[in-house]
């Protein structure tokens, strides 16, 4: 394999799993803020209307990002196809878990996703 594909599946390797997990990260903040928007208007007791289009704004946006997960899968998919072309002798069947995102760089992985 030569260096140029080794160098963009490593970064392609650790970059996939990070994509996915800040997916993940933003539906959670997204799925919270729901949770206490409903919770404080039912919490106040103010009328059930009350935030009602920041609820439907927000539940768009968390439909956005569960759209933007099965496309980033999607992707996933095809880079594994074409890594098994390019790569073939330094691939694997199972891609590897997720890496936190920290804020740091994750430390570059040895498969193609």
């Amino acid at each position: 394999m030569s260096y140029e594909i080794k160098k963009a599946k490593d970064q392609i390797g650790q970059d996939m799993p990070h994509t996915e997990y800040s997916i993940d990260q933003a539906l959670v903040s997204v799925s919270d803020l729901m949770s206490t928007l409903v919770k404080a208007r039912l919490s106040t007791g103010v009328p059930a209307s009350t935030g009602q289009a920041a609820i439907l704004r927000l539940a768009k946006a968390q439909m956005a990002l569960v759209d933007a997960s099965n496309d980033v899968l999607r992707v996933h998919g095809e880079l594994k196809k074409i890594g098994k072309e390019y790569a073939w002798g330094d691939t694997h069947e199972e891609c590897p878990p997720a890496a936190k995102a920290s804020g740091k760089q994750n430390k570059p992985l040895s498969i193609v996703a």
